[in-house]
């Protein structure tokens, strides 16, 4: 008698399996015992059912969800607000009469508002060679968010600030560069948005050179 081999069946592809289930979600419906059978290791709780890790995914993803709402809601009350005082500060500006009422209002508004240690709006006749290299360096985008050298920070604000935010203006009002520090190292940061920064930029861009 001839010895019988058996028979050799292919590994079965994880991939096919889990493409099956994609397709038809209704699958442990129609066989709910299977779901009661299968079990999952869990790190803290040893084995558990299928239906209760998945009872455990969705509550995760939930608190989630809840989470990501919450920081989008949080963001769109800041933006709100910002848009609000930027409203209020545009007009304040548009009824300034010379330079130094803008610093003026600019440096009033943006420290009550925010709590900003330095508002400082530098024009073409301070620059030198320090500014110069800020302008040409730190600002090469066009802004900078983040700490400045001590040496960088007491050319600008004549003082040691922990975090910045500048910007330079139009080539049509000249080589300006507005500048608001916090002490706060971590208040301004380079992931940042620019939403303050920019509309306060275009503004001032409009207003500089007809003043």
């Amino acid at each position: 008698m001839k010895d019988v081999k058996p028979l050799m069946t292919e590994p079965f592809d994880e991939q096919i399996i889990r493409e099956y289930l994609l397709d038809n979600p209704d699958f442990f419906c129609r066989y709910p015992e299977l779901l009661l059978a299968m079990r999952m290791p869990h790190g803290e709780r040893g084995t558990v059912s299928l239906v209760e890790r998945r009872q455990e995914l969705l509550r995760s993803r939930v608190q989630q969800l809840e989470e990501e709402i919450t920081a989008l809601m949080t963001m769109a009350s800041r933006n709100e607000s910002i848009f609000r005082f930027n409203n209020e500060l545009s007009f304040r500006l548009l009824e300034c009469e010379d330079l130094g009422e803008v610093r003026q209002c600019l440096s009033e508004g943006l420290k009550k508002q925010f709590g900003f240690s330095h508002v400082r709006l530098i024009t073409v006749h301070d620059i030198d060679s320090e500014l110069s290299a800020i302008w040409s360096n730190r600002l090469a985008k066009g802004y900078y968010f983040g700490r400045l050298t001590q040496q960088e920070a007491r050319r600008l604000f004549g003082a040691d600030v922990g975090s910045v935010a500048l910007t330079r203006l139009s080539e049509d009002c000249g080589q300006v560069v507005f500048a608001i520090a916090s002490q706060d190292p971590a208040h301004f940061h380079p992931e940042m948005d620019n939403l303050l920064l920019d509309q306060l930029r275009r503004l001032l861009d409009h207003l500089l050179p007809k003043l």
